[in-house]
């Protein structure tokens, strides 16, 4: 059997004798990311009315509706309480007394709420500052801590959630994007702001 020699080299790279240059494959897809899918989060960012449509069509009935107004507070309260309870090294206390993992959640929040509607941003704040007085009146006078009651009424809420779901018939939003559980607080007080004419 007679063996060809082939004089490779660098510049030759891609190429067969005899054959033309091997077709450029693009790896990334149509959606510009490995495995020809895009990342949810990279395309255009979403305005609040496209995100509170979104997560309206999953909030319907009534009862789900109501349900929400009680749970979806308690449960982003119980949230900021869990992060209450993140102890704070002890240099900082010694520097900064008044420093709290829950202000940087505020903040990291506000910054969503922000770029989302500033208008809404402020309310959302407000209602966050509530929370957070809240949490420290429950450190002063509580005669449990603060994540233990933090615990039990996240349960409940969550509870309720989920019962308001089953009678809609529909799955939470979050199961599809975690990201509705701060549109929740925030499709909320979008329908406060139309009961009382504020645009956001």
């Amino acid at each position: 059997m007679k063996v060809t020699q082939w004089d490779f080299r660098p510049t030759d790279f891609g190429k067969l004798p005899g054959r033309g240059a091997w077709p450029s494959v693009d790896r990334r897809g149509a959606g510009g990311c490995a495995g020809g899918q895009s990342h949810p989060h990279m395309a255009e960012k979403k305005t609040a009315d496209q995100w509170f449509a979104e997560y309206g069509e999953s909030h319907q009935d009534h009862t789900n509706e109501t349900i929400h107004w009680i749970c979806v507070p308690l449960i982003f309260f119980c949230v900021m309480g869990f992060v209450w309870t993140i102890p704070v090294p002890d240099a900082w206390v010694e520097t900064a007394p008044w420093f709290n993992w829950t202000l940087v959640a505020i903040g990291l929040a506000a910054g969503f709420y922000f770029r989302l509607s500033r208008p809404l941003s402020a309310g959302l704040l407000f209602f966050m500052a509530v929370c957070y007085s809240g949490l420290v009146a429950l450190e002063m006078t509580a005669p449990w801590p603060v994540w233990k009651i933090c615990g039990v009424v996240f349960v409940l809420a969550w509870i309720g959630q989920f019962i308001g779901h089953k009678i809609e018939g529909k799955k939470p939003s979050f199961f599809k994007d975690v990201f509705f559980l701060l549109i929740g607080p925030a499709w909320l007080m979008s329908m406060v702001y139309k009961k009382i004419g504020q645009k956001y």
